[in-house]
């Protein structure tokens, strides 16, 4: 077996390389969970995540990456009398849906096409004609398409049904506007391993009232379980038990992630993740390759996806992209796969000049690829005429 190196840029779309102040989080002391500094340090952590989601309850924490989350919020706030609307606009949306049905009386769904976004008149229209619909779900930004639907329209529309919303935010939150109160959310489950730039781990979950009422009323809602939400309603109060061993690790690096964010200041670090996507997608139409997205107005602030030339592969370019250029970059999946590329603007990697590696990686390979000479020098000029605009 031939020994591969490093890539010198992984520009993915997660998992994302850490911050440096994150790995030193992950280096200190891993201390017993029951140690009452570290029962300090989980609430002090709570806390600031309440700050960070502008939320006036501290989040749940959980101890697996999002996806854990994400089966968790529809095992507990779904019930085998509902009826639930899924909102399928991509890979991760649709998949959603795997979970949904299994809890479900009743799984309906809205389905566009995926490099396409949800129209709240749509959802408006069914849950107007499906008045028993008690949960809608949604993946805000559904990855393997790198395209973002509206969830503050969609949020209002839920909100007025007294339906539940359950929002996955995973690759958005932290890298662009999207706050739990702002769209409505009653379940929002993100993660700190995308646009926070920690490693996968751990998922973060705010939960409403309307939610907590509909979890504690559901007699199928799991306890004493990996997947229960009620065992940790408490968990972050340093007089209260937890469920199981928390990551200790996990947590110190959490707490530097967010100390980082609020640092540099909301409103700054979406605007760095903004500008690398924007100067990314104007380089890579001026090369004269395509964007996946139907609209700039869908593409995503933390993620380019870029439809593959007629004849290149997507192990091909990326394979290229890597050894030759030592960049790599994330594929499409299920749906997407082999009809796209995807570039991550998400925590570390939302600086601009990354953008610049990844255009000259990306034309490069697909000239070498396709023996035609796509114009690298007009993809860097035009992310640069962006960045320059910018300053």
């Amino acid at each position: 077996m031939s020994k591969l190196r490093q890539p010198t840029f992984t520009l993915t779309t997660g998992p994302v390389n850490c911050y440096p102040e994150v790995l030193q989080g992950l280096a200190r002391p891993v201390l017993y969970d029951y140690d009452p500094v570290f029962q300090e340090t989980y609430e002090r952590v709570s806390r600031k995540l309440c700050k960070v989601m502008a939320t006036d309850e501290p989040p749940l924490i959980l101890q697996g990456e999002p996806v854990l989350g994400l089966e968790a919020a529809a095992a507990s706030a779904v019930s085998g009398e509902d009826t639930v609307l899924n909102l399928v606009s991509g890979v991760y949306g649709e998949g959603y849906g795997f979970w949904l049905q299994r809890y479900c009386k009743e799984l309906m769904e809205i389905r566009v096409p995926f490099n396409e976004a949800i129209d709240p008149a749509s959802v408006e229209k069914a849950l107007a004609e499906r008045p028993d619909i008690k949960v809608v779900a949604v993946c805000h930004h559904d990855t393997p398409s790198g395209t973002i639907n509206p969830v503050r329209e969609i949020g209002e529309i839920v909100a007025k049904s007294g339906a539940i919303f359950i929002v996955d935010a995973v690759s958005s939150f932290g890298g662009m506007d999207v706050l739990p109160n702002d769209i409505k959310a009653d379940i929002f489950v993100t993660g700190p391993n995308k646009c926070l730039g920690c490693p996968p781990g751990l998922s973060l979950l705010s939960v409403s009232d309307a939610a907590w009422k509909k979890i504690e009323t559901n007699p199928t809602a799991p306890s004493a379980s990996i997947l229960s939400l009620s065992d940790w309603k408490t968990a972050h109060k340093a007089t209260d038990p937890f469920p199981f061993t928390p990551s200790v690790a996990e947590i110190n690096g959490l707490e530097a992630a967010v100390d980082r964010y609020l640092e540099e200041g909301a409103q700054t670090v979406w605007a760095r993740h903004a500008l690398t996507a924007r100067a990314c997608r104007a380089g890579v139409t001026a090369m004269g390759l395509s964007l996946w997205a139907a609209s700039e107005d869908i593409a995503s602030p933390t993620a380019t996806s870029v439809t593959l030339p007629q004849g290149v592969s997507d192990a091909a370019l990326r394979g290229k992209m890597r050894e030759t250029f030592g960049v790599m970059i994330s594929s499409g999946r299920g749906e997407t796969h082999d009809k796209l590329v995807r570039i991550g603007h998400m925590g570390p990697t939302a600086e601009p000049l990354y953008a610049i590696v990844a255009l000259t990686a990306l034309g490069g390979a697909v000239s070498e690829l396709t023996g035609k000479a796509y114009d690298v020098g007009a993809g860097v000029t035009a992310a640069m005429e962006v960045i320059a605009a910018a300053s």
